[in-house]
């Protein structure tokens, strides 16, 4: 069986590497790819993903966790420039990684003990996303069945492989809370597919239960939700309208300034009317990860904390690039200015900056997540 990692192989040619890349963009999570299926494509895609996933993880092995148990692992590293990690962190962040996993053949499910794949995943995602939040918080984050991309491009396999990578976050998250300390703060982040999962988690688990007076805030980055969808899915969790805000939510996009929006503004709105249908807030939600204020939606370049230059690969991260990047919210994407220099660069054939979304602000993110965890230690003890 051959598997590969998020497209890391040169193997690959471009057109596919980029129908791969797309496959895990936010255009997938948007509309998904291919006819929509009948029911019975249906049952028996859910029946082959079932059949061929591996046995759910055990989250007593602390093998199962990239960070968490064992410590921070590759969700400890900093770049050259960034600020040190706290001592003694009052917050956990539970924080769970968007797709690492491609295979050409029938994997519809990545299997938590590939070491190919961990290591990529820790590497190209953990180690540049995760680490955002150290400054405030002790991290965990559970390895999980997570769909490949080989899923997200068969609707038949679609929502079989995201619901069966959900019940391992579940239950990776109940875990986390069993052994965090009784009471203890947390924020939810996630990206992609992660961020889709961390949506379901705080819908399912959190929203409307005790558990949401110790939410920190949830990071809910690189998928779509529409403004018109957080009250009826979240209840009493609104958008963040402020920096040191917290019981909230953030979300973005980014796209390449110069970008057409017009085709995936449309798919997102797309996905809320078939479920809602049309009306008043299906635009998408949009924060910008500067500012960090509703009322302040573009930022200038120099109010920028800090960028981690170059695509995402296996190594340690590039030196911090502050004052890198402007960014503005417009019709609910999360338009970007990069600096000459940075090295991030749109999928393969798009403006879609979705690889980018947390790198382009690193230490904004950072910054703010200790604010908002300082901010809740301090109201509530």
């Amino acid at each position: 069986m051959r598997r590969m990692v998020n497209g890391h192989s040169g193997r690959m040619t471009r057109a596919a590497l980029a129908a791969a890349l797309m496959c895990a963009s936010p255009v997938a999570l948007a509309q998904g790819v291919g006819p929509v299926p009948t029911p019975t494509q249906l049952e028996e895609g859910a029946r082959e993903v079932r059949e061929g996933a591996v046995a759910p993880p055990d989250y007593a092995d602390p093998a199962m966790w990239s960070a968490g148990p064992g410590g921070p692992g590759p969700a400890g590293a900093l770049p050259q420039g960034a600020t040190p990690n706290t001592a003694d962190p009052g917050v956990a962040v539970f924080y769970v990684h968007p797709t690492t996993f491609l295979s050409k053949e029938d994997d519809w499910t990545q299997d938590p003990a590939d070491a190919e794949a961990n290591r990529w995943t820790d590497e190209s995602v953990v180690q540049r996303q995760a680490s955002a939040f150290s400054a405030c918080c002790e991290i965990w984050s559970p390895r999980y069945r997570a769909a490949s991309t080989n899923a997200l491009r068969s609707r038949p396999h679609t929502d079989a492989a995201y619901a069966l990578a959900y019940t391992d976050i579940e239950r990776a998250f109940d875990w986390f809370l069993e052994h965090i300390g009784e009471g203890r703060p947390f924020i939810l982040a996630g990206h992609s597919q992660g961020g889709k999962h961390v949506g379901d988690l705080l819908e399912k688990k959190v929203a409307g239960t005790p558990l949401q007076e110790r939410l920190v805030a949830a990071y809910i980055v690189g998928i779509n939700i529409a403004e018109a969808e957080v009250p009826l899915r979240f209840g009493s969790v609104p958008v963040c309208d402020h920096g040191d805000q917290t019981g909230c939510l953030v979300q973005w996009n980014a796209i390449l300034a110069g970008t057409d929006l017009d085709p995936i503004v449309s798919a997102y709105e797309k996905s809320f009317i078939d479920i809602y249908g049309p009306q008043a807030g299906q635009q998408m939600v949009c924060v910008n990860p500067v500012t960090f204020e509703r009322s302040q939606p573009s930022n200038l370049s120099a109010q920028a904390k800090g960028a981690v230059p170059g695509s995402p690969g296996f190594g340690a991260m590039a030196p911090l690039r502050e004052g890198a990047v402007a960014a503005r919210c417009e019709r609910g994407m999360l338009v970007v200015y990069p600096a000459p220099g940075l090295e991030l660069k749109p999928l393969p054939g798009t403006g879609v900056m979705h690889y980018h979304d947390i790198g382009l602000f690193w230490a904004d993110i950072r910054a703010n997540a200790r604010l908002r965890a300082q901010r809740w230690l301090a109201t509530h003890r």
